[in-house]
């Protein structure tokens, strides 16, 4: 598991900003205490969550009441202030991160699989399971067990990943 509060929560959150759950880059990923350090929140990753730095910077030090308004504030959409994207407020417990559009041909989703590998630094997935496991979660329309198949196949064919016995290297 990464050592590293900002790496742990994108690990555990798939990359995704908390609040729009859009695709987070690292660059622009920050740590927000849902009670602020200020108002005596600890730095434990239960009162801590990943998300863009505009939306850190608009709830800054606010209570955990005042946060609430804010996402409640949204009537059901909470928009990004970065103008990223917005999702339903009252969401599944665990959400899937969207695919792009373009990510329709074999050859697209290979490369957003390479991408999403690569975004992960050192929170690769370690096993076949998690590695496939990751890999569904990027298309929220569902693959079939075929498809995951021949994706890791791909990954294994051009030299992106080994697998042996139950780990994995990346090679990306």
């Amino acid at each position: 598991m990464p050592t590293k509060p900002l790496d742990r929560l994108m690990f555990a959150q798939g990359s995704l900003c908390f609040f729009c759950r859009q695709p987070l880059p690292k660059a622009e990923a920050s740590v927000e205490h849902l009670l602020a350090s200020a108002n005596g929140g600890s730095n434990n990753d239960e009162n801590c969550v990943a998300c863009c730095k505009s939306v850190n910077a608009l709830l800054g030090s606010m209570s955990l009441k005042e946060k609430f308004q804010v996402v409640l504030n949204q009537k059901g959409q909470f928009k990004c202030p970065n103008g990223t994207g917005s999702i339903k407020a009252v969401a599944q417990p665990k959400l899937t991160p969207k695919a792009p559009a373009a990510a329709k041909s074999k050859e697209d989703q290979l490369a957003l699989v390479v991408a999403n590998l690569k975004q992960r630094g050192n929170s690769k997935p370690r096993t076949l399971k998690t590695l496939t496991s990751t890999i569904a979660s990027l298309f929220p329309k569902g693959l079939s067990e075929a498809e995951l198949t021949v994706l890791v196949q791909q990954l294994q064919s051009r030299g992106k990943v080994v697998v042996s016995e139950k780990t994995i290297t990346y090679a990306l």
